[in-house]
C-alpha cells in the first residue's frame, strides 16, 4: 500500500513506496516544476491525463497501425505478384542475340542482297546512373564523342515507348573504337552488334527488292516477342511483302545481376534463327540488261519516266521488272546520307514510286488486240472480213445533221482485215468494230468493259509486291455519275483504241498479253518461287509458290490465234508497226502503241512482245512515259534486250557494283 493525498485541480501527491504508472512516462519538466510550487518535498506530482485526450491517442494509434496493415496487404497480398515480376525483372535481365535476316536470290542463285556487320549505340533506362549529376555527365561524354547533341539523345530516352533507346545506329570505325574504349565507364549505354541490309547491285532492283527501315515505337508495341528495338523492317518491295519470312529470331540470354549490377549468371533461352530466304522467278542479269536499255532509251527522249516488265507466259512468274526514276535504297540504312534521302524523299519526280505496278496511264493502240479478241468471241466480224480504210470515219451529229465528226487514222491503209489492221494498227478498222460505223456493227461499251475485264485491266493482279493500283475501264453508267454526262460515240471510239479515260497499269498489260501468248490463261504475276532454309546450293524447300491461274477459256483458242497472227504480221510485214524486230533471232509477235497524254505533241511510247512465237518463253512490255513527238522510242530497247536474251547471254554471272498513236489519229513507232 502506498499513500495518497488529493489536492484540488485533479493533482495528487503519492509516496515513492508505488511503481510509476504507465501514464507518468508522459510527465516530464511540469511535474517537477508543479511540485515546486505546492512545496512537495520527497514525492512526485503529476497532473493527469484526461479520459477524451487517452481516447483519441487510442484512436489515432490504431488508424495509423491500421493504415499500415492495410498497405501491407495491398503490397504483399493484392500486388504481390506485380511486384515481384519486377522484383524479378531488376535482378533478371533478358537480352537478345542477333540473327541474319533471309537473304534473296534470282532463279540461278545469284544472291541480290547482303547483310553486314553494323553496330548499334543502345541505351537502357534502368541502367542510367540514378544520380542526376551522374548520368548527366554520362549523357554529355556519350554526345562529344558522337558530335551530337545531349539534348538529342535526351529526347529518343524521354520520347521512346521501351526502357532500351538506340541513340545512334551504324556507328563508324572511329566512334566504335572510342565508346569500346569507354563503355564500361558509361553506365546504362551499350554497344549492340546488329545486321544491316547491302544492296550491291544498286538502284536497278530498288522498285523490285525495296528497302528496309528502323522498326518504329508502335510496331514494337505491337509485335514485342517478335522484335527489339533493334530491328529493321521491310518498307518496300519483296522486303515488305514478304516480311514475315524474310525476319529473323532473335536468341535471347537471361542475365542475372545483383543490387550492385554485377552479373551473376547468364542463362542460353534460345538459340539465333536466321530468316528464310527467298528464290525468285527474277533473272537477275535479265533485270539489268532491261534497266540499262530502258533507261537509255528514256534519257535519250526526254522522257518522263519509264517502266518495263518481263514476265513467263508459262508459269506467271516475272523475270525482270524495272521502273524509272529510280533510286539508292542502301539510303535508307545509312543515317550519314541523310541529305541525300532527303532529296529522294522530296523529289517532285516521285522515284520511290513503283509506276510498273502503281502506274496508270492511257494504253494507246495496245488495246487492239483485246479488242480483236472480244469481237471474235462475240462474232460480230469474220477475221478475213476486209474494211477499207479512207484515213478517217465521219460521224454526223444525230441532233444536228450540218455537224461532222472525224475521226482520223495517221494514214489511209486501204483495205485490211483483222490481221493487217492488228499489223499496222489500223484505227478506222479498229473504230469500227469497237463503236460500229455503215452496216458493221460493234462492240458498244458494255461488251468492251466486259472483255477489257475478263484479260484483268481494271482489277488488281494480286501480284506478290506492295502497293499495286488496279486500272480503270471507264462506263456509261461511271461517266454519267461522275461527270454528270451521257456517253457518245466518240466515247466508245476513243476507248476502242485506248483513248479517253481509260488507264491501265503495265502490269495489268504485260499480264494480259501473257493469256494471248499462252493461249488464253490469265495468270497471276508472281515474282517468289519458293520460301526456303538454308543457302541456296544447299537448301531446304520450305514452301514451293505454284503458278496460278485467274481465269481461263474466256476467249476461244481459235480466235487467239488469229490475234497472234496479227501480231507475228506486225514484225514480218514491212509495213508492220514492229518490222523493226525482223532480225531477231527468233521470231516474235508485237503490238506497239502511242498515246496521247493531254499535252500537244507528247506521247506515252507502249511496246509488248513475245518470243519466241511458236513457244513463247517471254513477254516483255516497255512504256516510256512523256515522249516529244512520232520519235521511235521502245522499238530499239525492246529489239536490244531480246536479242541479247536469246543469244546465250550469261545466266549465272551479275556484276554485283552498285509504237503507234491510238486516238484521233494514228502514229506508229
Amino acid at each position: 500500500m502506498f499513500d495518497s493525498v488529493f489536492i484540488s485541480n485533479n493533482r495528487k501527491i503519492k509516496g515513492f513506496k508505488r511503481e510509476i504508472e504507465p501514464q507518468e512516462v508522459l510527465l516530464d519538466k511540469l511535474a517537477q516544476k508543479k511540485e515546486k510550487e505546492v512545496g512537495v518535498s520527497g514525492k512526485k506530482l503529476e497532473v493527469l491525463l484526461s479520459n477524451r485526450i487517452l481516447k483519441v491517442f487510442l484512436i489515432f494509434f490504431f488508424c495509423l497501425l491500421s493504415l499500415f496493415f492495410i498497405k501491407t496487404f495491398q503490397l504483399q497480398i493484392v500486388e504481390g505478384k506485380k511486384y515481384a515480376q519486377l522484383a524479378e525483372k531488376n535482378k533478371f535481365k533478358i537480352y537478345q542475340t542477333q540473327a541474319e535476316r533471309g537473304i534473296i536470290y534470282d532463279k540461278f542463285g545469284n544472291q541480290l542482297v547482303w547483310n553486314n556487320v553494323s553496330y548499334d549505340l543502345a541505351v537502357d533506362s534502368r541502367q542510367l546512373p540514378k544520380d542526376e549529376k551522374a548520368k548527366q555527365e554520362n549523357i554529355n561524354t556519350v554526345a562529344g564523342i558522337l558530335k551530337i547533341t545531349s539534348e538529342e539523345i535526351e529526347s529518343k530516352i524521354k520520347n521512346s515507348k521501351d526502357y532500351q533507346t538506340v541513340v545512334f545506329e551504324n556507328l563508324d570505325h572511329q566512334n566504335l573504337v572510342i565508346l569500346e574504349a569507354k563503355i564500361e565507364d558509361l553506365a546504362g549505354f551499350q554497344i549492340v552488334r546488329n545486321w544491316v541490309r547491302d544492296y550491291k547491285l544498286g538502284p536497278a532492283f530498288s522498285h523490285l527488292i525495296g528497302y528496309n527501315g528502323k522498326i518504329q515505337g508502335e510496331e514494337l508495341q505491337v509485335n514485342p516477342d517478335q522484335y527489339s528495338v533493334f530491328d529493321w523492317v521491310g518498307r518496300s518491295g519483296l522486303e515488305k511483302s514478304y516480311e514475315e519470312a524474310l525476319r529473323k529470331n532473335s536468341g535471347k540470354v537471361r542475365v542475372e545481376r545483383d543490387v550492385y549490377g554485377n552479373v551473376l549468371s547468364e542463362e542460353l533461352i534460345s538459340l539465333p534463327e536466321s530468316g528464310k530466304s527467298l528464290v525468285l522467278w527474277t533473272d537477275a542479269a535479265l533485270q539489268k540488261k532491261i534497266y540499262q536499255e530502258v533507261k537509255k532509251a528514256m534519257e535519250e527522249r526526254n522522257g518522263k519516266s519509264a517502266v518495263a516488265i518481263a514476265m513467263d507466259p508459262k508459269t506467271g512468274g516475272i523475270l525482270a521488272l524495272v521502273s524509272l526514276p529510280d533510286f539508292d535504297n542502301n539510303l535508307f540504312q545509312n543515317s550519314t546520307n541523310a541529305q541525300a534521302l532527303k532529296a529522294i524523299l522530296e523529289s517532285p519526280e516521285k522515284p520511290l514510286y513503283n509506276r510498273a505496278i502503281a502506274g496508270l496511264f492511257p494504253t494507246g493502240s495496245t488495246i487492239k488486240p483485246l479488242i480483236a479478241s472480244a469481237a471474235l468471241q462475240e462474232k460480230i466480224i469474220s477475221p478475213d472480213k476486209t474494211i477499207y480504210d479512207s484515213g478517217q470515219i465521219t460521224i454526223v451529229n444525230q441532233y444536228n445533221p450540218g455537224i461532222t465528226y472525224a475521226y482520223k487514222d495517221l494514214k489511209a491503209h486501204g483495205t485490211v482485215d483483222m490481221r493487217k489492221a492488228l499489223a499496222v494498227s489500223c484505227n478506222v478498222y479498229f473504230y469500227t468494230i469497237g463503236g460500229g460505223y455503215k452496216d458493221q456493227a460493234g462492240l458498244g461499251p458494255t461488251l468492251i468493259k466486259k472483255y477489257l475485264n475478263l484479260f484483268g485491266w481494271g482489277e488488281k493482279t494480286q501480284i506478290d509486291l506492295p502497293g499495286e493500283k488496279e486500272g480503270f475501264v471507264p462506263s456509261p453508267e461511271w461517266k454519267k455519275e461522275a461527270k454528270k454526262e451521257g456517253w457518245k460515240d466518240g466515247d466508245t471510239y476513243h476507248m476502242s483504241i485506248g483513248q479517253g479515260d481509260l488507264s491501265i497499269s503495265p502490269l495489268e498489260v504485260v499480264t494480259a498479253f501473257a493469256a494471248i501468248a499462252n493461249n488464253g490463261k490469265l495468270l497471276k504475276p508472281q515474282v517468289v518461287q519458293k520460301i526456303i532454309s538454308g543457302t541456296f546450293s544447299n537448301q531446304e524447300k520450305v514452301e514451293e509458290i505454284s503458278p496460278e491461274i485467274i481465269r481461263e477459256n474466256f476467249i476461244d483458242p481459235a480466235n487467239l490465234q488469229v490475234v497472234r497472227e496479227g501480231m507475228r504480221q506486225a514484225v514480218t510485214s514491212p509495213e508492220g508497226s514492229s518490222y523493226f524486230l525482223s532480225t531477231l533471232s527468233v521470231k516474235a509477235a508485237s503490238k506497239t502503241g502511242t498515246a496521247e497524254i493531254g499535252k500537244p505533241g507528247y506521247y506515252d511510247k507502249w511496246i509488248t512482245v513475245f518470243a519466241p512465237y511458236d513457244d513463247p518463253q517471254i513477254v516483255l512490255t516497255i512504256m516510256v512515259e512523256g515522249v516529244k513527238g512520232y520519235q521511235t522510242t521502245v522499238l530499239p530497247a525492246a529489239r536490244n534486250i531480246l536479242s541479247w536474251y536469246f543469244s546465250g547471254k550469261p545466266e549465272n554471272v551479275i556484276a554485283t557494283t552498285s509504237e503507234d498513236v491510238s486516238s484521233s489519229t494514228n502514229m506508229e513507232e
